[in-house]
């Protein structure tokens, strides 16, 4: 009785911790609030976020079919997304088509074929330092975005598919049937196009638009955020989608209902100024030329934009150089929300000392794997107190070299998963995409 009592002591403090860790803001730097004086915001996975896993299942259906329309075999149609599988920042290897999971050294943490996992002597045979180099692009491609999931998901379809059909001969990198040959780099090619045409073609935004409801979240804490930021300071918006679809989404977000005071009030009010197409992470660099949104008709005006800045008024292309004389601040000044690590945050802080606040939904499973794990190592005397004393250190800016209990176990650390059967960037032991977030 006395165990099952402190058991349950247990379990209602990880619940209490888990609840308070879900809406905090982790930084790992030092961030001064009132020295913001513009708040900048993407659109998609930030203000709009999707519904998943009914947005990813979307996005999925579409690339299968697009796939069968260019010649591959119908019965990848029999494939359904499971969300429990593939987690953002996972490494394609193009030239044997596994799914990898390393840390920020390159270290391999977990490697997947298809949907089989690859252990000992089978993991040794393809990678017998159990180390990748990463910088070596053309044979390692990160997926680093929300928009990547369903290709993670898509790549261990293929490779199952492919690996477990009797018409084709496996090969070490790619598969042989009768005279043709398919290696893991041609089929990296056409999911990457597959994407591509989907979200180019506008098939899966005309998918959305048909169901927003469905697709997209709507939180009536928006409209109260942008009006508190825009009462300390300015805020803009800068997205890469087009203008008919920022429109549509951005009104539904910001259509209440008839109960609310503020229904009257347009989207475009809540910001001063709104940059669409902005092609990031170009628009960090270069840039393109700045056009002015004919909002009627959603059409660019011809020439490029030189004058003021104009109340609610929209524009497209640009720089980020632009966006800074238009609203008359500099890069410190600015606090950029995004949930591309690469497009939105490193581009943004490295090119123009932009601060940056980064969108990771995933670590509300994150949390709770930790959560529960730290229990049981904790119940159990086992290495949670190093981790907890760890995050601790690294949650007050402790050097990098303070953890040395997270470095002594990567192999405990990295098996914390929610699933045997998944690829989810559980545990403490830190990936490649989530390194970068400290950098």
């Amino acid at each position: 009785m006395q165990n099952f009592q402190q058991r349950r002591g247990q379990f209602a403090f990880l619940a209490t911790l888990l609840h308070c860790l879900l809406f905090r803001i982790f930084v790992n730097r030092s961030l001064a609030l009132e020295k913001i004086k513009c708040f900048g915001f993407d659109m998609d996975y930030t203000l709009a976020m999707y519904k998943s896993p009914d947005y990813e299942e979307l996005a999925f259906e579409l690339l299968l079919e697009r796939l069968v329309s260019i010649g591959y075999p119908h019965e990848i149609l029999a494939y359904k997304y499971d969300p429990t599988f593939p987690t953002r920042g996972l490494v394609f290897d193009a030239l044997y088509g596994n799914l990898l999971k390393v840390d920020s050294h390159g270290n391999l943490l977990v490697c997947a074929h298809g949907f089989r996992f690859l252990k000992g002597s089978d993991l040794w045979n393809f990678y017998p330092n159990k180390f990748i180099q990463r910088d070596d692009m053309k044979r390692f491609h990160i997926l680093n975005t929300l928009f990547n999931l369903t290709e993670t998901y898509l790549f261990a379809c293929l490779v199952d598919f492919f690996t477990s059909c009797p018409r084709y001969m496996n090969c070490d990198t790619g598969y042989k049937h009768g005279n043709l040959f398919m290696s893991f780099r041609s089929m990296f090619q056409d999911v990457r196009e597959a994407m591509d045409y989907v979200h180019l073609s506008g098939c899966l935004k005309e998918k959305t638009l048909e169901n927003l409801e469905k697709y997209v979240v709507k939180d009536p804490r928006v409209p109260l955020l942008l009006s508190r930021m825009k009462d300390v300071g300015k805020v803009f918006l800068a997205t890469n989608s087009d203008y008919n679809y920022t429109d549509a989404i951005m009104t539904y977000l910001f259509d209440l209902g008839e109960d609310d005071k503020a229904q009257h009030r347009p989207w475009r009010s809540y910001f001063d100024l709104i940059v669409v197409d902005t092609r990031k992470p170009l628009f960090f660099a270069e840039g393109t030329v700045l056009r002015q949104v004919n909002t009627d008709t959603g059409k660019l005006r011809i020439g490029t934009y030189t004058g003021p800045l104009q109340h609610c008024a929209v524009y497209s292309g640009g720089s980020s150089d632009m966006v800074c004389d238009l609203l008359g601040v500099k890069g410190k000044d600015i606090l950029y929300i995004g949930d591309h690590i690469f497009g939105d945050i490193l581009k943004s802080k490295k090119r123009q000392g932009w601060r940056t606040f980064l969108v990771v939904p995933e670590l509300a499973k994150e949390l709770q794997v930790w959560t529960e794990k730290s229990g049981e190592a904790r119940s159990t005397g086992g290495w949670g107190g190093a981790v907890e004393r760890g995050l601790a250190a690294a949650s007050h800016g402790a050097p990098r070299g303070t953890s040395s209990g997270l470095r002594s176990c990567p192999s405990e650390a990295a098996s914390l998963s929610p699933s045997q059967n998944s690829l989810s960037n559980c545990g403490v032991w830190m990936s490649s995409w989530l390194s970068c977030t400290s950098e």
